[in-house]
């Protein structure tokens, strides 16, 4: 069992649109994506909370949201700020205050954290995150030894140009053979409909069809990987 390897495969974004709420239904019933992280502040939480409750497979973390930097016309601009970043107070009422909204409509704790253009990475988010965690035993993105974060299945480069190559069906297969034995986090970001204002938006639709695409779980029955959720980490069994 030692050499054995799990997957988790876990969509961003739940709850921001109505065409990235449908991807990931989508994903989840028909392709290989086994977790997401809930956007709790946008008008399409509630819609994403009542599919999941409904699943009760699909396992639901906090995907925090403190802004967004696009990079558009050859620089990087703020395209939404919710809070100072560097102001470790308000960042700490903002963590608490979307804790508190996934409860109100999950019911539960998150079985995982993770956030926004991984904002929690960087201090002071990232101690106050972390001692979040550690109260509630749950998990942080790339932040827990447990599981290994793996952001290679991505459709654009470090700044915004198109690289449609990272999320075919071969490069997926590329990833899921260079597994390491233990558990990774695939991270991924369909949708079925190019809805949201921002930087990353067609690719999310050629994300849904190479996670629904067959090719995908014949591979990982092929190398024996093991699809599972962030519910099989926190059980421990």
């Amino acid at each position: 069992m030692h050499n054995q390897r799990f997957l988790i495969v876990n969509a961003d974004d739940f709850g921001q649109s109505p065409g990235v709420n449908r991807g990931i239904a989508a994903a989840h019933e028909r392709g290989i994506l086994t977790s997401a992280s809930m956007m709790v502040r946008w008008p399409h939480a509630a819609e994403a909370a009542r599919y999941a409750l409904d699943h009760p497979a699909l396992s639901v973390g906090l995907h925090l949201d403190f802004g967004e930097w696009t990079f558009r016309d050859g620089e990087w601009s703020c395209l939404y700020s919710v809070v100072d970043e560097h102001d470790s107070s308000a960042v700490e009422r903002e963590i608490a205050s979307q804790l508190a909204a996934f409860r109100n409509l999950m019911g539960r704790s998150p079985t995982h954290i993770d956030s926004h253009q991984h904002a929690h990475r960087k201090e002071p988010a990232r101690s106050i995150v972390c001692a979040i965690a550690s109260g509630l035993a749950i998990l942080i993105r790339d932040l827990d030894p447990r599981v290994r974060y793996c952001g290679n299945f991505y459709g654009q480069e470090g700044d915004g140009t198109p690289w449609p190559e990272g999320i075919t069906v071969a490069a997926l297969a590329g990833i899921l053979r260079g597994l390491e034995p233990g558990f990774t986090e695939l991270g991924c970001h369909p949708a079925d409909e190019a809805d949201l204002d921002t930087m990353y938006r067609t690719e999310r639709l050629q994300e849904l069809a190479t996670l629904c695409d067959p090719l995908a779980r014949a591979t990982l029955e092929e190398l024996g990987v093991e699809l599972c959720s962030f519910y099989r980490v926190v059980s421990g069994s």
